[in-house]
C-alpha cells in the first residue's frame, strides 16, 4: 500500500474506486487499523461513485509511530482529568484532525467527505471543525461528542483495555477475538473461523505497540467535551449509530446530532460497536444515500 508525508508523519493508506470521484475519508478509532474498515464497505462506496481511503492513525498499524514520545502514565492522567486538570500528553485527538487534513493535502484533494468511526468519529468531528473547508460533509459513527452519559457495558470495557498476556501471537490473537465479542452486532453474528480470521490479519499486519495505544488512549482521556465547537459545524452531517453498542450508548449519538444544525441521525437496530460484514449493506445505504445527498448539496 502506498504512503503519503502528512503533518510531518509517514500514513500508510489504501484507495478504492476512481480518482477523479468524489473522495471519502475514512478515519478509524483507538486500536484500529485501516483494515477494521471492511473491503467490502470501501468497494460498495466506490461501485456508488466515490473515491474511498481508508488509512492508519498514527500510533498503529503501518503509519509512523511516535516512539521518542514515550509512554504515558495512563493512571496518573485519568486523575489529573478527573480533578479537572489539563495533563500534558504526547498529543491530542486535534493533532490527528490535522494528519486527516494533511493526508488530503497530500493527495491533492481541497475536500471529502469526513468519516469517522468511534474514536475516529471523533476525530472527523475535529476535521469539521478545525478544518471547516475540508469537509464537505461530516459522518459520525458509533462515536460521541465527549460528555458523560450512561456508563459503558463494564465487561465490554475491562476486555477492551485489558492488554495480552504477552505479546507473542498467539496471545495477541486470542485478545483480539474477546475484543471482537466484546464489541459484537448482536443483530449480525459473525462465526468464529471469521472472527478468528480476521484476528490473525490484524495481528500479522503489523507488530503490537503497546506505548503507542497508550498515546492514543491519552489523547482520548485528554479530549474535552465538543458540544459548542460543533455548533459551528455548517455542513451536513449524519450520525449513524447502533442500538446495541455496547462501549458508547445511544445517548452520545442523540447528542451528537443534537449539536450539529440539522443533522440526521439514525439508529440501527442489532448493531453494536463493530462494522461485521453482515452489516456491510446496511452501512453502504445509510452512508452511500446520505453522501450522494450531501454531494448533491454541494454541486
Amino acid at each position: 500500500m502506498p504512503q503519503a508525508r502528512a503533518n510531518g508523519i509517514d500514513i500508510e493508506y489504501e484507495s478504492f474506486g476512481r480518482a477523479g470521484d468524489p473522495l471519502i475519508l475514512l478515519i478509524h478509532g483507538f486500536a484500529a487499523q485501516l483494515i477494521h474498515w471492511p473491503a467490502s464497505l470501501c468497494e460498495g462506496l466506490a461501485a456508488l461513485g466515490f473515491r474511498v481511503i481508508r488509512f492508519d492513525n498514527r500510533d498503529i498499524g503501518k503509519s509512523t509511530h511516535l516512539s521518542d514520545r514515550g509512554m504515558p502514565d495512563i493512571p496518573t492522567l485519568m486523575q489529573a482529568t478527573a480533578a479537572g486538570g489539563r495533563p500534558d500528553v504526547p498529543y491530542c485527538l486535534s493533532d490527528m484532525a490535522g494528519d486527516a487534513a494533511g493526508l488530503l493535502d497530500a493527495l491533492g484533494v481541497a475536500q471529502a467527505h469526513i468519516a469517522g468511526a468511534s474514536m475516529g468519529g471523533m476525530i472527523a468531528q475535529l476535521v469539521a471543525i478545525h478544518h471547516p473547508a475540508r469537509a464537505k460533509s461530516l459522518v459520525s459513527i458509533m462515536s460521541t461528542t465527549g460528555r458523560s452519559f450512561p456508563a459503558p457495558n463494564p465487561e465490554a470495557l475491562k476486555v477492551l483495555f485489558t492488554p495480552p498476556k504477552s505479546s507473542s501471537r498467539d496471545d495477541l490473537i486470542e485478545t483480539s477475538i474477546r475484543v471482537q465479542h466484546a464489541l459484537a452486532s448482536p443483530g449480525y453474528p459473525t462465526s468464529e473461523a471469521e472472527i478468528r480470521a480476521f484476528a490473525e490479519r490484524v495481528v500479522d499486519r503489523a507488530p503490537y505497540d503497546p506505548a503507542g495505544l497508550a498515546r492514543q488512549s491519552a489523547a482520548l482521556i485528554a479530549a474535552k467535551p465538543r458540544n459548542a465547537l460543533l455548533k459551528t459545524v455548517r455542513c451536513p452531517a449524519l450520525v449513524l449509530h447502533g442500538a446495541d453498542d455496547p462501549i458508547l450508548p445511544v445517548a452520545g449519538a442523540k447528542d451528537t446530532a443534537e449539536s450539529i444544525a440539522g443533522a440526521e441521525l439514525i439508529v440501527v437496530p442489532g448493531m453494536g460497536h463493530s462494522i461485521p460484514e453482515p452489516l456491510v449493506p446496511v452501512c453502504v445505504k445509510h452512508i452511500g444515500d446520505f453522501v450522494r445527498k450531501a454531494e448533491g448539496r454541494a454541486s
